[in-house]
């Protein structure tokens, strides 16, 4: 049982944004403190929103997921709307973003920035 609640609260983090992160990372002053923030706002043209940020901080409540050396936090409430999802960066011919792969969104809206569930 153990495992199956450790997995429902698993993020996962693409090597692909992991690079990204990293590349970004370099772009800041005392880029070494730096974690990205992964977090879900209500509103968005669908319900919830994510919001991608760098933070200086690892506050109490978060829950921080590691790839290749990047450190991605996720805060313990936007972690239950985030259970099992995968955090990506794509480039394609419309640009270059990140993207979350979340298996509890029931709809999204054209631009994946937003959500419902």
């Amino acid at each position: 049982m153990a495992d199956a609640a450790v997995q429902e609260r698993s993020f996962a983090v693409t090597a692909n944004a992991a690079r990204r992160i990293a590349a970004l990372r370099k772009m800041e002053d005392d880029s070494d403190s730096l974690v990205m923030r992964v977090a879900i706002l209500g509103g968005g043209c669908s319900g919830f929103q994510y919001t991608f940020d760098f933070d200086r901080a690892i506050n109490d409540d978060d829950h921080v997921f590691e790839r290749d050396g990047v450190q991605v936090v996720v805060d313990d409430v936007s972690l239950d709307l985030l259970a099992g999802a995968q955090l990506d960066y794509k480039e394609e011919l419309i640009g270059s973003y990140f993207a979350v792969e979340n298996p509890n969104a029931s709809s999204s809206c054209g631009c994946g920035t937003s959500f419902a569930i």
